[in-house]
Formats: C-alpha cells, structure tokens, sequence
C-alpha cells in the first residue's frame, strides 16, 4: 500500500524518495570554532539519512566567518570545511537519503553565545572568540549589540560570500543548497521593516527589501548551473505588528519561482522578542499552504509536527508538498521507519539490521 508522505518528489530532475525531511538544525558543536565539521556532525547527521528521511539538511553554514550565529557554528567559507563536509554527503548518500545544506549569515543575531551550556547574555566577546555583527540598518536585535549597516562594498561581499559557499557545497557533493531568509537572519533583516530602515536602492518598498535576497539567488543560480535546486526558508510572518507578514511572503515566493527558486520552506518568527506565538501542533502550516496556493510552487512545512498520521494527513490532503519533521528526529532518529509502521507501508530501504525490531 502506498502513502502520500512515502511518495517520491522530483526536484530539477533530482528524485528524492520520500517527502519525510530533516531541516536545518544547528548542533553549535565546532568547539575549535573553525567552522569544521567533527566527528559529532558526521555521527547525527548519518543517523538521520539512516533512519529513513528523504532529504537530510546540514544546519544553518556561515558563508563567512562573521556570518555564524555562534563561535561554535559551522563554516562554508574555505577548502577544508568543504571537505570536510564532503564525508558527510558520503555517508548520508550511502543510506540512500539526498543531502542539502542551509548556507546562512546571521546578521545582527551573530556572535552570540551557543544554545546550549552556559549563556552569559548578549554578544560574545573577541576574547572568547565573537566579533562584530553587521546588519541592513544600525537596528540592534534585542538585548545584543547594534549591528554596523553594511553599505554597498559590504553587501557585495555578502553576495560573494553565499556564491563562493554554494560553490563548495556543490563540490562537497550535496544535491540541494537552501538559502536561508528566515528568523530573524540576515536576509530577512533586509526583508523586513523593522530591522530595515535603510533609504537607499535596499530599503523602503518591498521590491527594495527583497533586493539582497533576489540578488544572492540570481548570482548562486549563475554559480551553480540548472541542475541544482534550490531552497529558500522564510519566515512567513514576525509576528508583529508593521513587520513582515504573509501577504510579503506570498508576493515574495511568486517572484522566488521567477528566479529559479524550486521549493519554499515556511516556518515564521525569529525577528523581534518578545512576540506572542501561538505555538501548537501543525502551527505553522496554514502559512505553508497559503504560499503553496499562491505561487503554484512546491512547499515544505515544520513546526511540531511528531506524529506519523499527522505528517501523511498534510500530504495526503495537499496542504504542504514535503513535511520538515525537527525536534521529534532529534528524539527519535528512526521517526520515517516509525511513521512507515504506523501507517503499515513497507519501506523498501528499510536497514536490515533492524527488520527484527519491526516484526
């Protein structure tokens, strides 16, 4: 018997076997705050293309050193990272999953301090190894330092910066690149009003604000040729009021498949505290499928979605193309064989060391 969430999907001519998804999620884990990947990201991320995902994404990549959320993120910025990450791509082709990385820069949310351990608060400083951020606008996120406004060398350098990453990717062997524009990062900075008040050819109306974002995707395509797809992550709304919101978004992602964008990745939030979220199971869907309807392209969606029939109940009614299941593979890495059993698909590429377990 079929399930729609077990049915392939075909990306550019990428055919990828299910639409179970890992996204992007940052382990913080580099403690030589070199931006290369250890044996920590080779062991979690092969668990997950093991467990049976379609598609295993890497966390969010700085595309230069200033571009990291913390000293301890992971880099794409020169030749050992990439290969590196190189071993990674081997070992999650190997379980017959496709790999992606999120090429990122954090903007004003740089140089602060990892998730996990200690969190002193605010930036980190240069002893401990932070630096600078730099943003759209002199707008501090809060309760971290302002970021410098970057002018037009500066924005150029980022473009550079995200083509150089996506070169190395491809060479790294991954088969999907996504960009990150979303929560509250340097992309969406430069989307929204409230941390864009710039006056120049990026800021003041929405195709001003959308500029850096075209532009990297333009220049990456160029870098990258026809056969890759790319991914862009939104956030679909800042949950606040006179910031970005879904109508933005679903002007935005229409002129995103103009340029070559393959699939839109929803989530939402990220660039303002303090915001009221009404966090729920699926909470974020309605956003997925209201882009999904209105720019006619394939989207994913995430945000507490842990359970096997909820998961085929969004594909199978057409709300979303592909399901991002997060914090549930981090507790249960083998999540697309439980959902398998749930829904009593028999999986093809299910490992065989662990039939015994299904019986």
């Amino acid at each position: 018997m079929t399930r729609a969430v077990f049915d392939p999907i075909t990306l550019r001519g990428l055919e990828i076997r299910n639409r179970l998804w890992i996204p992007p999620m940052c382990q913080y884990a580099v403690d030589a705050q070199d931006g290369v990947p250890t044996d920590w990201h080779l062991m979690h991320l092969g668990s997950l293309a093991r467990g049976g995902a379609g598609v295993v994404t890497v966390e969010a990549t700085g595309v230069t050193p200033e571009g990291r959320i913390s000293p301890q993120d992971l880099g794409l910025w020169n030749d050992a990272q990439r290969d590196a990450l190189s071993r990674i791509t081997d070992l999650i082709h190997a379980q017959g999953a496709q790999a992606a990385i999120q090429l990122a820069h954090a903007g004003r949310k740089a140089s602060t301090w990892r998730a996990w351990g200690p969190r002193p608060g605010g930036n980190v400083p240069a002893e401990h190894g932070g630096w600078q951020s730099v943003g759209p606008s002199e707008i501090p996120f809060d309760g971290l330092e302002a970021p410098e406004a970057l002018d037009a060398a500066g924005i150029d350098a980022v473009v550079a910066g995200f083509v150089a990453a996506a070169r190395r990717a491809v060479d790294a062997g991954f088969d999907l690149l996504e960009l990150h524009g979303a929560h509250g990062y340097l992309l969406h900075e430069f989307l929204s009003p409230l941390s864009n008040d710039r006056t120049d050819e990026y800021g003041g109306s929405l195709e001003n604000r959308a500029r850096l974002l075209l532009r990297v995707v333009d220049a990456v395509r160029a870098e990258v040729g026809e056969a890759v797809p790319m991914i862009v992550r939104l956030s679909a709304t800042d949950w606040a009021e006179g910031g970005w919101d879904l109508p933005q978004t679903e002007t935005l992602s229409s002129w995103l498949g103009a340029h070559g964008v393959d699939l839109i990745s929803i989530s939402s939030g990220g660039n303002v505290a303090d915001v009221q979220i009404p966090v729920g199971p699926g909470y974020q869907l309605p956003f997925a499928s209201a882009v999904r309807r209105s720019s006619g392209l394939p989207v994913a969606a995430v945000g507490m979605i842990d359970d096997p029939f909820q998961a085929e109940q969004i594909v199978a009614l057409d709300q979303a193309d592909v399901v991002l299941v997060g914090r549930e593979s981090l507790r249960d890495p083998n999540f697309p064989i439980r959902t398998a059993d749930a829904l009593r698909y028999d999986m093809p590429y299910k490992p065989g060391p662990y039939e015994r377990a299904y019986r």
